[in-house]
């Protein structure tokens, strides 16, 4: 539930751009002609979405509760991932 929540309902084909992104105007055009645009405060890589994410889990996580590890799969041979361990 928190992750389709946090994440599914939120990036699910969105076309995401930083908020300080040069290409305001085609990110304001893309959503006139209907698409989902969603601007974040970061540049959306994998490695800085998945660092969004765990931050976006882990608020909703009961105290004895701690996220292990997270990966996001962009593409079969791309992903990225992320570990509570390497992290601490």
């Amino acid at each position: 539930r928190i992750v389709n929540d946090e994440i599914v309902e939120v990036f699910d084909h969105a076309t995401v751009f930083n908020k300080n992104t040069p290409h305001l105007e085609l990110a304001k055009e893309l959503q006139k002609r209907g698409h989902y645009v969603l601007l974040v405060n970061y540049q959306p890589t994998s490695e800085m979405m998945i660092t969004d994410f765990v931050g976006r889990i882990s608020k909703h996580l009961p105290e004895n509760i701690k996220l292990h590890s997270l990966r996001l799969q962009e593409t079969d041979s791309s992903h990225a991932e992320w570990y509570a361990s390497d992290n601490e």
